[in-house]
């Protein structure tokens, strides 16, 4: 189970977005994923008439460093660290380290 999942909420930890929140909307692999609205490029692209698509500058996601974001505990208003817990049935759940409430999964 990965501590990290698909449309968790994020606060940016360190670099130039340090602070912003936002939700995951894809992982790469254990070590880098996107945040809508963090890490912006300008990627400069040539047109292709034949395709359709119009040249200039386009401002796009890049991936960061999965340890520079915390997933953003909506009770405390707080980054937080995720830990597991083993219910009583058997199934693995994401909590809160702080408050050790689970996370909505």
């Amino acid at each position: 189970m990965k501590k990290l999942k698909k449309n968790d909420l994020v606060v940016v930890l360190t670099g130039k977005d340090k602070g912003k929140t936002g939700e995951i909307t894809r992982v790469l692999d254990e070590r880098k994923l996107y945040v809508s609205g963090v890490n912006m490029i300008k990627r400069h692209t040539k047109g292709n008439p034949q395709a359709g698509q119009p040249g200039g500058i386009i401002e796009k996601e890049a991936p960061i460093q999965i340890s520079n974001v915390a997933i953003f505990n909506r009770a405390t208003s707080k980054p937080d660290r995720v830990g597991f817990k083993t219910l009583e049935d058997g199934k693995q759940v994401r909590i809160f380290k702080s408050t050790g409430e689970q996370i909505d999964d």
